[in-house]
């Protein structure tokens, strides 16, 4: 079967999502792992095809087929760290599981709220190498890359300040170094260093580069640089259409008021 069946979410499997959610901050902080568990989130969604409906956050990384392709060297780590959560949690679904992980990322080092609103199914199928962007390339690679997920010139640019967390391994990306002075803190001191050329010793990707050099693109870098509300705003919304990409909440408005409520209950016990 390609697919397992989507989880019943009601208020058992929410209780499950919000322990889980408490066990991946104490892990995430415990092991410093906030960049490398982004990474795994994106990249397990980041595989969409609008057109056939294939690939998206299913958690299909999981499978050796697909984590050993190039853009995914070293998130095996990642995904072992998962099993830890898992095994705790095993109601919860694999994509689920690192979607939520995204999400407390983010959230752990200093970055925006999003919402999460969980359902996902997991698949046993991966999609074909090559859906990933490929930091070597231009703007029309992004373009064609994010647009057929689904995505826009935003996105593109709101997702791309994720880069203020972390560092790039030479052993993974053939590229080595930091986006900015402080990789384990999300601001938006990605954009800032962008226009400023980047202080030397920082990482700039071809990628990155493109985002100062294309004028749409440039636009939106130039607001978050001066307006950190702004980044975080259209971040977390486009973090919240990466992690959904093929997925169709069932009543989400519901089922994240209880999220909420089950989370306010965890913290007044």
């Amino acid at each position: 079967m390609a697919s397992g069946l989507a989880p019943v979410v009601d208020a058992e499997y929410l209780k499950e999502i919000e322990k889980a959610r408490r066990d991946l901050r104490a892990l995430i902080y415990i092991k410093n792992c906030a960049p490398l568990m982004l990474r795994l989130a994106w990249h397990d969604a980041g595989t969409y095809d609008a057109k056939t409906s294939t690939g998206g956050p299913n958690g299909s990384i999981r499978n050796e087929q697909e984590y050993i392709h190039n853009a995914n060297n070293g998130l095996k780590i990642a995904i072992d760290f998962c099993e830890e959560i898992k095994a705790k949690h095993p109601k919860v679904t694999y994509a689920d599981l690192y979607q939520l992980a995204g999400v407390v990322a983010v959230e752990i080092t200093g970055g925006p709220t999003i919402d999460f609103v969980p359902g996902r199914k997991d698949s046993a199928e991966s999609p074909e190498e090559g859906r990933l962007p490929d930091a070597h390339k231009d703007a029309s690679h992004l373009r064609d890359v994010f647009y057929r997920m689904g995505l826009s010139d935003k996105d593109i640019v709101a997702l791309s300040g994720g880069h203020t967390l972390g560092r790039a391994h030479k052993g993974r990306s053939g590229f080595d170094g930091p986006w900015t002075q402080n990789p384990w803190k999300f601001d938006s001191s990605y954009f800032q260093e962008l226009l400023r050329g980047g202080a030397k010793g920082l990482l700039k990707l071809p990628t990155d580069k493109v985002l100062v050099e294309d004028p749409k693109f440039r636009t939106l870098v130039e607001l978050y640089a001066k307006d950190e509300d702004a980044f975080f705003a259209d971040y977390a919304a486009s973090h919240k259409k990466l992690s959904e990409l093929g997925f169709t909440p069932v009543s989400s408005g519901l089922t994240a008021m209880i999220s909420k409520w089950l989370a306010l209950c965890c913290k007044w016990k």
